[in-house]
């Protein structure tokens, strides 16, 4: 959809949202400060989003005519899958998990990050950016993302000397380990390299999916045009 007006209204929209969300992870709407925020893959996935949509936005509202959103398309992939990723792990693994308080999902912060924003930036991406542009490349540089973020859990440990008697906001989990299956301690060494793997191979596996289905998208649009020209010199030589 290269309408002009639609970008600009759903970008608007989505960076609203994703504000609402930032407030939300900081402990806003519960009148308390998480100073644990920096810490979570779902917060970092979500405010590299926010800032592709954001250059998006500013794309959009600086160009005159109707076209493709193109601001920073490899960012944009890597996003989407890292997005889709706290989408899945949330709502299938943590959401339910033993002893958590459900009613933890439906705060504002959380819903925006785990459901509302994650699928308004998949959508966008289908919506707004040309098919056929990406490339398998994208998969194996999107994989960095994930596994920054594991050295960047590791290496914030170590600097705090792998001290598991600092617990998050909640009081419930150490502060060095954000996920249980990050955490060697309940899953053992082997087990947090397997579930490492595991969702790698997922994480790059939907990747390719999503480039599988760009090129098929393409595909079908290109013959869509070539059909429509052909019926177009069809006409032509017949009134000729």
């Amino acid at each position: 959809m290269k309408n002009r007006t639609a970008q600009l209204i759903y970008e608007s929209i989505y960076c609203a949202f994703a504000l609402v969300g930032t407030f939300g992870c900081i402990g806003f709407f519960n009148y308390q400060f998480f100073w644990d925020f920096y810490i979570y893959f779902t917060n970092i996935s979500n405010f590299l989003c926010f800032g592709v949509m954001l250059a998006g936005l500013v794309q959009t509202a600086r160009k005159k005519d109707d076209s493709f959103v193109s601001a920073c398309p490899k960012l944009k992939f890597i996003g989407m899958l890292g997005i889709l990723l706290t989408f899945l792990v949330f709502n299938l693994m943590l959401a339910h998990e033993p002893g958590r308080d459900t009613a933890l999902n439906y705060r504002v912060g959380n819903y925006m990050f785990h459901v509302v924003l994650p699928v308004m930036y998949i959508a966008d991406w289908f919506l707004f950016y040309e098919r056929g542009k990406t490339n398998i490349k994208y998969v194996f540089i999107s994989a960095v993302f994930p596994l920054l973020y594991v050295a960047y859990v590791y290496l914030h440990a170590a600097c705090l000397r792998f001290n598991t008697s600092i617990l998050d906001h909640n009081g419930d989990d150490p502060l060095i380990y954000p996920y249980f299956f990050l955490n060697p301690i309940k899953e053992g060494v082997g087990g947090v390299i397997r579930w490492i793997l595991i969702l790698l191979v997922a994480f790059m596996a939907v990747g390719a999916i999503f480039v599988g289905v760009d090129k098929l998208l393409a595909r079908k649009k290109d013959d869509r045009d070539n059909s429509k020209k052909i019926k177009i010199k069809t006409k032509a030589g017949q009134l000729s």
